[in-house]
């Protein structure tokens, strides 16, 4: 006690200027928790919190039991781990081919551009898509016109397309805003070995594996671990916009089952049970995950 509270009044400033952000977490992250003691009622709407009927563990082996439960497992599964496999990855190759651009006037506006799709709404994109992709859409004209099909292909109607234009539309938005956490840490390596890595010959490549990668090693370590424990945060919005009855199959995942169960339904303790379910687990795999990084990497966030 006695050395946090000396910590304490060493970085007193420190935490004064937090102070604000504590209590805003406080307030609107921390206070709203206690609603979640729904996950275990049948809760009725106008009523408190803590008047409806105990029920347990009931909603939870409801969704454990339910028809819907593997589908929806599979395509979270799935689409969260397409996104870590390419997702992860392209902001890096992204940062480390910027790093290398020597015209500083050609690398703003090549960032530039590649931070403009973070900032262009979910809403916006399935607009682009559907003129794209759509059955009178661009690609399916090029097809037609070069003799490639005869007939339009639904790229947005066939559940097979799904996984993949998602994906693709998830790196392409991300992929330029996410590359600057790589860039700052690539700024902060020492130029010393970067020069005396050229002086014995590396090369570009050479450069990139021995001094780059190893001094960056951290940031990608972290990443990845907040990466792999938000796995089964497989997205909301591009699957309410992109998908449709027909790709449902392949574009139900946690998030949009709990809206269609708790908002559009009603069935607000059964919807407060499965989305429980999804914070327990990624909280579990953060601390998993982190502690093999620390055991193998001798790297954690905690």
């Amino acid at each position: 006690m006695n050395t946090w509270r000396r910590r304490i009044a060493k970085e007193r400033q420190i935490w004064i200027m937090a102070v604000p952000m504590i209590v805003w977490v406080l307030v609107f992250s921390y206070y709203p928790m206690y609603g979640m003691i729904i996950a275990f009622q049948n809760y009725v709407p106008g009523n408190s919190f803590f008047s409806g009927d105990w029920v347990g563990f009931a909603h939870f082996e409801r969704f454990f039991n339910s028809p819907d439960f593997g589908t929806i497992m599979r395509n979270t599964f799935a689409i969260s781990g397409l996104n870590i496999l390419f997702g992860l990855p392209a902001p890096l190759i992204l940062a480390l081919l910027l790093n290398e651009l020597k015209n500083k006037a050609f690398k703003r506006f090549t960032q530039t551009l590649s931070y403009i799709p973070y900032f262009i709404s979910w809403v916006v994109v399935a607009s682009i898509l559907f003129t794209l992709l759509g059955s009178d859409g661009l690609l399916n004209k090029l097809l037609i016109d070069f003799g490639f099909i005869r007939e339009p292909i639904s790229f947005l109607g066939e559940g097979k397309y799904f996984w993949s234009i998602l994906t693709t539309s998830n790196v392409w938005k991300d992929v330029g805003f996410n590359s600057i956490i790589y860039l700052s840490a690539l700024a902060s390596i020492d130029r010393e070995q970067i020069e005396a890595g050229k002086v014995d010959g590396i090369g570009r490549f050479g450069t990139v594996w021995h001094i780059y990668l190893p001094g960056i090693r951290t940031t990608i370590i972290l990443l990845w671990i907040l990466g792999l424990g938000g796995i089964l945060n497989a997205g909301f919005e591009q699957q309410l916009l992109i998908g449709s009855p027909t790709t449902a199959e392949y574009s139900e995942v946690i998030d949009t089952y709990v809206y269609k169960y708790g908002v559009q339904l009603g069935y607000y303790s059964f919807a407060a049970a499965v989305n429980l379910m999804k914070a327990v687990v990624s909280v579990l795999l953060v601390i998993g995950m982190n502690r093999i990084a620390k055991k193998f990497f001798d790297t954690s966030i905690l």
